[in-house]
């Protein structure tokens, strides 16, 4: 019995290196070919310049506010206490809208970049797709989870049939 046992562990042994060996494998660099696509480019360029823009609003605010506690430094000696109480409730108030403001155009950035970024991430899928279809591919992973990499390489598939 314990004979048939081991010859059967062998033989599924056998079997599993068989199907392994069966299985076509190849790497490709998903990182560089998304750089090189044009459409990542305009991308990062319209990210850029809805980030420069938030930033250039919220630097304005900002500059406007420490004008605003600086004139309140300057002249809350002069004032009333319930003028300075509420001089620095309002003070306070709009420290915390501008942080919020801040919050939300990061996320505003966030939202922007996943909604710009969907359709290329999309076309790049896609043509990996194809280029392993039409290689007999079974699976492609990307070669920088890879520690070793010896067998095919992807990349220049995936290039060829995004037109890059």
């Amino acid at each position: 019995m314990k004979k048939i046992s081991v010859l059967f562990a062998v033989v599924m042994m056998l079997m599993t290196a068989g199907v392994a060996n069966a299985q076509k494998i190849a790497a490709l660099n998903y990182e560089e070919i998304l750089s090189l696509m044009p459409e990542t480019k305009k991308v990062t360029t319209d990210l850029d310049t809805f980030s420069k823009t938030k930033e250039a609003e919220l630097k304005k605010l900002g500059d406007t506010f420490q004008a605003e506690v600086q004139k309140y430094q300057a002249e809350g000696a002069k004032l009333t206490e319930a003028q300075r109480t509420a001089k620095e409730t309002e003070l306070q108030k709009t420290q915390t809208n501008l942080q919020q403001m801040a919050t939300t155009a990061q996320q505003d950035l966030m939202k922007r970049r996943e909604t710009l970024l969907k359709p290329v991430l999309d076309k790049l899928n896609n043509a990996i797709e194809k280029a392993a279809k039409a290689n007999g591919w079974d699976f492609i992973i990307d070669a920088s989870a890879l520690i070793y990499r010896g067998g095919t390489d992807a990349t220049p598939a995936v290039k060829k049939e995004l037109g890059i």
